[in-house]
């Protein structure tokens, strides 16, 4: 019997996976409605697939995907199946870079028609397969390539801040870390972006209009 680990803040919708589980043979061992309760659970219990939503508490934006993808950077294998209310294909490209590739899925809540086509997506993904959307897929095939794809969430703040003209001391202290963790994040995004050697001065004047162009709306009117 596969162990699920389920993730939904919205109580109805929660019960009623939680019911629908059980009856195809899920064991589901823990239902929770927040992204940190998610951890620590995941943790506790290491179960063979988590169900979550992307969207979940305590900031209602990623952080569902977030607890996802650091549960798969310790658990590799682990299976884990996203449901989103919208196409996010950079969520869909994070999950699948996460681990080792497999063992993942990205559903769209409102295409999820079919009980029996969702629990067999589920098992497939317990047993190592993938499963994303088609529209997801549609979106990532016809997406332009984003320069910034390989910072991490981080990486993109402390880019974001340096466009806006902070020093590594000022980003430091907005962001709560040491100004050597800053001086280490700067130099991967240099890295990442493939800003050839120089003066570092004017390596980091590359980044920042590197994201200038990919972000262009935030700082015009």
């Amino acid at each position: 019997m596969t162990r699920v680990v389920l993730g939904e803040d919205e109580v109805l919708l929660r019960e009623g996976l939680v019911g629908l589980l059980n009856r195809f043979d899920f064991q589901v061992v823990a239902a929770v409605g927040s992204a940190p309760a998610l951890l620590d659970t995941v943790r506790t219990h290491e179960p063979d697939l988590v169900v979550t939503d992307i969207r979940m508490p305590p900031n209602h934006r990623d952080d569902g995907l977030r607890a996802a993808l650091t549960l798969r950077a310790e658990r590799p294998h682990l299976a884990v199946v996203m449901l989103s209310q919208y196409v996010q294909t950079e969520y869909a490209s994070a999950l699948l870079d996460s681990g080792d590739g497999r063992h993942v899925g990205y559903l769209l809540k409102d295409r999820v028609a079919d009980i029996a086509e969702f629990v067999e997506t589920l098992r497939r993904v317990a047993a190592g397969g993938t499963a994303i959307d088609p529209d997801v897929v549609r979106h990532l095939l016809h997406r332009p390539r984003d320069p910034l794809a390989a910072l991490s969430t981080r990486e993109r703040e402390v880019l974001a801040l340096l466009a806006e003209g902070h020093s590594n001391a000022a980003i430091a202290a907005k962001l709560y870390i040491t100004e050597a963790a800053i001086g280490k994040h700067v130099g991967n995004i240099l890295t990442k972006l493939d800003l050839p050697p120089s003066d570092d001065t004017n390596r980091r004047v590359l980044a920042v209009l590197t994201y200038l162009r990919t972000n262009p709306s935030r700082y015009t009117s």
